[in-house]
């Protein structure tokens, strides 16, 4: 429940409470089925963190008590600034301890910890035995504890993540060299996972080629009829050997069983095996990206007896892919009739920067869905188990990478990292409906002609099955052994396409949009920062979609024929960066995933028909003109519909058409209308104390019919703050990990931001969560940016009332008015193993006695009435202002 609040004369009205979404996330690669002897508790909580090297921190009996509470994911940063490019950043070792009870009822099972990622290199001990040395930051590290761990006692995990430069693997590159921050931690989700002694295996942590856990894939696919291949690998860690049945069940969404098949499975002791199955599917509900359709693929291993002994479920989506350079892309067996346009995506998020918490990956993948991407590349590493979950769900295909940035080493070890990386990559996602194409080359890297093609083969042996395509850059060495080739369109406009044009293979352009000077300077008209206004972004917003000049944009990709199926521009959101100074400004959201005007600009080039429920879809239209004193006359107008009809100040002042990209069906969906603001005309309706006459009307019209509105106003006077949650609607779990955003937007009475504005806004948290960041790293009080001040809210372990509280900065009695937003944070579902859980940090409320009102309420109530004493008085002094001026 979410409770926002506006003071009116010392009182609380409650303006929205709203529904709330339950994301479903797998946990360490599966999701539990009950009673079926397989569990994979919450290991997030009841961490210690120092940072920096610390002589025998990896001994049972190490005393961590003065080291920082944490909950993974976490950052060795800690917090960040908004601005941490320049290698900024801490390198360089950190420690990670935690100390916990495993239960005795986990007496006779299989325990493992499953971290999902670790950066850089990592050594992991257990109870003071060392288990495992990892070298891949973006992939699981498990460990098998059975052996050690002490049931029923307290038993100490110790974890040195390292992320220096290391050139013995990827990403290899020095990060002041490197064109994204390399940042260090436990910064993924850490699971405890137990099983019977027979159980299925976990793919990442058994090697088998094409093997191991579950590997779902749809061979045939049309309306019909589908077919579908199941291996499934299963160990026998008992002393026995044993006859066992592997069952497998379909299910859609209702739990409705479409398919099943089952096999006898002989395993001797200490042995493993592998059963494959056939499952056929009548009248298939199909996998598309605006028709996400997910089943539930159910794995029961049964003994003689009949009774589960282990179990587990995932998501899988039926659909096929396949690639003609005639038809370009086909999905399910038919040509996709649209270019695929998407974006690239770093896992990287301001304040918190890799440490992510599920609810932000998946309001990440929302956010670009409801943008109208259809498509988007994980630059340049396999991202959050989170974010390809929501991917699934939501409907956006993936490219997903190996790590790697402009960087080879000649020493056999570096190659070896790089193609076990390839393995586990494919091990972990190839289940996923939404891997569109697989990437498993280094980018941008002047590598040899030998190692792209081993790296092709190594894919193909993980994903022996039809639907496999991999995809490296036109010009590389051994491009020729990939099924896809990256480069831009060949569209008229003699750009860098690809020398040698491949009539066999089909392109895409991995990414496009930024357009340097020079890479020293490095300005582009692609690179906006958010508080640099109106103009900044519009000019950002026509880059994209068609410039003056030529370039790869929106036009360029409509234009070009079906052997180039689409592009992800570069880059979604602004992030951070190693070796320059500056960070990357060219997203069409910033760091917080505050929208620019490019934004709504990739909204407009959805279809206008409304896709996926439950995601802003269909018609849009948007004025891209705040009507500030330095607007521009000549309004812009981002529409997917037939047309767009502009009025100003209640006057109807022209109607556009949408225009296409020339010979396609595809809008370029910006039109403006010249001369059509003036300031000079707003100042004489608000001087004839008409202001809410001032307003441009923008219609989108379909079929003659208006089908969507957007008005802009003038922001008059800034009277209050307004708090709001930007979570995409999920339901706030107190896990100790997720993380909230919470956006404070300075607003006029109308509830108009005041888009120019200098001031800041000073945060307090009370309650069940904790604001991450402080004055040191310009969180806390935050600097007002185009009208809003973002904040980062940490959730605490146990449920409970968050508040918060935002005071404009400078305080005085003209100032606006605080606001106070309230949200119940609910119980986490699973099981959670920790023996001590954090309190957040912060002080508590002082409640003033003999009553309910707290010390904080009763300041906020006098500050209510004194604000809206002066702003009577204000009122008088308008009226003398004017008329003094009336005498000049």
């Amino acid at each position: 429940m979410i409770r926002h609040f506006i003071a009116l004369l010392g009182s609380l009205a409650v303006l929205h409470a709203g529904p709330e979404r339950e994301p479903d996330f797998s946990r360490a690669g599966f999701y539990t089925v009950p009673d079926s002897g397989r569990s994979a508790a919450d290991f997030n909580v009841g961490w210690r963190f120092h940072r920096g090297n610390v002589e025998e921190a990896e001994a049972r009996d190490f005393n961590d008590r003065a080291w920082q509470q944490v909950c993974t994911p976490h950052g060795v940063d800690g917090a960040l600034p908004e601005e941490t490019s320049g290698s900024s950043n801490y390198q360089g070792p950190a420690w990670y301890r935690k100390t916990f009870t495993p239960p005795t009822d986990l007496t006779g099972k299989r325990v493992s910890l499953h971290f999902e990622g670790i950066l850089g290199k990592s050594k992991i001990w257990v109870n003071g035995k060392l288990m495992r040395e990892h070298f891949s930051g973006f992939l699981p590290a498990i460990v098998d504890i059975t052996e050690v761990a002490e049931l029923g006692k307290p038993n100490v995990v110790a974890v040195l993540a390292d992320n220096s430069d290391d050139p013995s693997y990827p990403p290899g590159k020095p990060q002041k060299q490197l064109d994204y921050s390399y940042l260090g931690g436990i910064y993924r989700d850490v699971w405890l996972v137990s099983t019977n002694p027979v159980h299925i295996t976990d793919p990442n942590a058994v090697d088998v080629v094409a093997g191991g856990g579950v590997f779902f894939h749809t061979d045939e696919l049309d309306a019909a009829h589908a077919k579908s291949g199941v291996q499934v690998h299963v160990v026998n860690e008992s002393d026995r050997e044993g006859a066992y049945t592997v069952e497998c069940d379909l299910t859609d969404a209702t739990g409705k069983a479409v398919a099943s098949a089952k096999a006898p499975l002989k395993l001797a002791a200490k042995a493993s095996g592998t059963t494959s199955f056939t499952l056929g599917v009548k009248n298939p509900a199909m996998w598309t990206p605006d028709s996400p359709v997910l089943h539930n693929l159910v794995v029961r291993v049964k003994d003689r007896e009949g009774k589960v002994i282990d179990a587990r479920r995932n998501r899988v989506g039926l659909r096929t892919i396949a690639f003609t350079h005639e038809k370009g892309f086909i999905l399910n067996g038919q040509p996709f009739p649209e270019k695929l346009i998407g974006g690239n995506r770093h896992q990287d998020h301001a304040v918190i920067g890799f440490a992510l918490s599920n609810n932000l990956h998946w309001r990440d993948a929302l956010k670009l869905r409801e943008a109208g991407f259809r498509v988007v590349r994980n630059a340049h590493y396999p991202q959050d188990p989170a974010f390809m979950d929501a991917c699934d769900e939501l409907g956006l295909f993936v490219i997903v990478n190996t790590p790697g940035w402009q960087f080879w080493n000649k020493d056999p070890i570096f190659g070896e990292r790089v193609y076990s990386d390839i393995r586990n990559m494919v091990r972990r996602d190839r289940n996923h409906a939404s891997v569109l194409l697989w990437e498993p080359i280094l980018n941008e890297t002047s590598y040899p002609a030998e190692f792209a093609k081993n790296a092709h083969d190594i894919n193909h042996a993980e994903y022996p099955w039809p639907g496999c395509y991999t995809a490296a850059d036109s010009e590389a060495l051994g491009h020729e052994h990939f099924e896809v080739l990256y480069a831009h369109p060949r569209s008229g406009d003699g750009l860098d396409i690809a020398t040698n044009y491949d009539k066999s293979k089909v392109y895409f352009t991995r990414e496009w949009g930024d357009n340097v000077d020079d890479w020293g300077a490095q300005n582009s008209p692609s690179r906006v920062s958010l508080g640099w206004g109106e103009v900044p972004q519009l000019v950002q917003a026509k880059h994209y979609a068609k410039p003056s000049y030529p370039y790869s944009c929106l036009d360029s990709l409509f234009r070009a024929g079906p052997e180039h199926f689409g592009g992800t521009m570069w880059h979604s959101f602004d992030h951070q960066r190693g070796y320059h100074l500056d960070p990357f400004l060219g997203g069409i959201m910033d760091a917080f995933r505050r929208p620019k005007f490019s934004y709504e600009l990739f909204k407009a080039q959805r279809p206008v028909k409304p896709t996926v429920p439950g995601i802003e879809s269909g018609p849009t239209v948007f004025v891209a003109n705040a009507m500030t004193p330095f607007s521009q006359e000549d309004v812009t107008v981002y529409s997917n519909c037939d047309s767009v009809r502009l009025s100003v100040n209640g006057k109807v002042f022209g109607e556009k058409k949408v225009p296409f990209a020339e010979g396609t069906k595809s809008h370029i969906p910006m039109v403006t209308f010249e001369n059509a603001f003036h300031f000079m005309e707003a100042k004489k309706l608000s001087r004839a104390f008409k202001p809410n006459d001032v307003q441009l009307v923008a219609e989108g019209i379909v079929d003659g019919k208006v089908v969507c509105t957007h008005v802009s106003r003038p922001a008059q006077v800034a009277v209050r703050i307004d708090l709001s949650i930007d979570n995409a609607g999920q339901k706030i779990l107190a896990d100790g990990s997720t993380v909230v955003p919470v956006m404070a937007t300075l607003v006029d009475k109308n509830g108009t931001p005041k888009r120019l504005n200098n001031g800041s806004v000073a945060f307090e948290v009370t309650g069940a969560g904790e604001l991450i960041g402080d004055v040191s790293v310009g969180a806390n009080p935050r600097a007002l940016k185009w009208g809003d001040a973002p904040a980062l809210v940490r959730v605490g372990a146990k449920p409970g009332k968050v508040r918060i509280v935002a005071r404009f900065v400078p305080a005085g009695a003209q100032m606006p008015q605080t606001g106070v937003l309230e949200f119940e944070t609910a119980p986490a579902p699973g099981a959670f193993v920790q023996d001590e859980i954090p309190e957040p940090g912060h002080g508590v409320a002082v409640v003033a006695q003999g009553g309910e009102d707290t010390v904080d309420s009763l300041r906020l109530k006098l500050e209510t009435s004194e604000k809206e004493l002066n702003r009577l008085r204000n009122r008088e002094v308008e009226r003398q202002q004017t008329e003094f001026e009336n005498t000049k």
